[in-house]
């Protein structure tokens, strides 16, 4: 490029030297002016070639340093962020393969669950076996409120009088008293009741017949379990499942009211198992209330002893200050009569009649009492 520059400065000097040539008629004077001018000119355009070379080359140099010195610095800038995206990258990598894993996990427990429920299903389709499971559920949870059936406070498989066998009959305290507990599990128009799968009609027509299903169960538990005399006026209708439970007390109120004029308490695991908390809260305090009046009434027995152990007391103290005073009274006497021996001994006659002091009050004497 700078080549060309050159060569251009040139053949417009040339140019400008052929029209002074021919304007001058090609004088001598013109002539050797011309050559000094292309002399000169050529020694400038070489100068000028040679400072341009240099500054050229040496801006080049500066830049290249420059370039070079923003690349290094850019070369170590992506390197390291290429080093810490990697390190990030390979943490996220090992926390998704992580967590793949416990995916995995988790649906090999869910297909293991799922494989539970369909056996639990296909258990809870038998009627027997759903009433044995609620059996065994009601059994659960009074085992947990009350402790094991040995402790008195409910029986298990308990025959009525009637002949009806209840699963559980609870030895309350009043005013509640003794009552039945009984477990029911309408599950199949339930089931039906709720499918999706099915039609609007269909689901309806279910609906009635589990209220029917549910208010015959009632009507079993006010015939067999509500005994004048044996039980008292009420029963509880145990459902193992929380799911009816709550479809009962959110969309069929009429089935709580028809269960209250039956006076049948309709529970699930959760309001049963707070139900019988409450029982053995209670059935706790009057324990406590009974231990604190059996300990009241012996406290008041103590009382009555201690008032005679005191009267006891003062009579003895009595007795033994009484001992005491005679006691005292015996050793004067006997300090006495020692001290007149000593004088009768020592024959110191006259002394005796003058010393009052030694006098023996007989009369006084005879009025002493020694204790036995």
């Amino acid at each position: 490029m700078l080549d060309y520059i050159i060569i251009g400065l040139i053949a417009l000097v040339v140019i400008l030297l052929i029209i002074l040539i021919l304007k001058n008629n090609g004088s001598k004077d013109t002539i050797e002016r011309l050559g000094k001018l292309e002399t000169a000119l050529t020694k400038e355009i070489g100068d000028f070639k040679l400072n341009f070379s240099k500054d050229l080359r040496s801006d080049f140099e500066v830049l290249d340093n420059k370039i070079e010195y923003k690349l290094n610095v850019i070369n170590d800038r992506v390197n390291k962020e290429l080093n810490d995206n990697f390190e990030k990258s390979n943490k996220t990598f090992m926390n998704v393969l992580e967590r793949l894993n416990k995916i995995d996990e988790a649906q090999k427990k869910i297909d293991g669950l799922n494989s539970e429920i369909v056996s639990l299903q296909s258990v809870l389709t038998d009627k027997k076996t759903r009433g044995t499971f609620g059996e065994v559920n009601l059994e659960y949870i009074l085992n947990n409120a009350f402790g094991p059936k040995e402790t008195g406070i409910y029986s298990i498989q308990h025959k009525m009088s009637n002949g009806s066998i209840a699963d559980c009959l609870l030895y309350a305290p009043s005013p509640l008293g003794t009552i039945a507990i009984d477990s029911k599990f309408p599950l199949e128009n339930y089931q039906r009741m709720v499918d999706k799968n099915r039609s609007k009609d269909e689901r309806d027509s279910y609906e009635k017949s589990f209220v029917s299903d549910v208010k015959k169960h009632i009507n079993d538990i006010k015939d067999k379990y509500i005994i004048p005399g044996e039980t008292t006026e009420e029963a509880i209708m145990f459902l193992p499942a929380e799911a009816i439970f709550a479809e009962i007390n959110a969309y069929h109120p009429e089935l709580i009211n028809y269960a209250y004029n039956n006076k049948v308490w309709i529970t699930g695991p959760t309001t049963l198992i707070s139900t019988l908390s409450i029982i053995s809260m209670i059935l706790k305090n009057m324990e406590r209330d009974k231990y604190a009046k059996v300990i009241h009434e012996e406290l008041e027995k103590l009382g009555v002893e201690f008032g005679r152990y005191k009267e006891r007391w003062d009579k003895l103290s009595r007795s033994v200050k009484s001992v005491n005073q005679s006691l005292d009274e015996l050793h004067t006497t006997t300090e006495k009569i020692t001290k007149r021996f000593e004088s009768i001994k020592n024959a110191e006659i006259d002394k005796l009649k003058n010393d009052k002091e030694l006098e023996i009050d007989f009369k006084s004497d005879e009025d002493e009492t020694v204790p036995n």
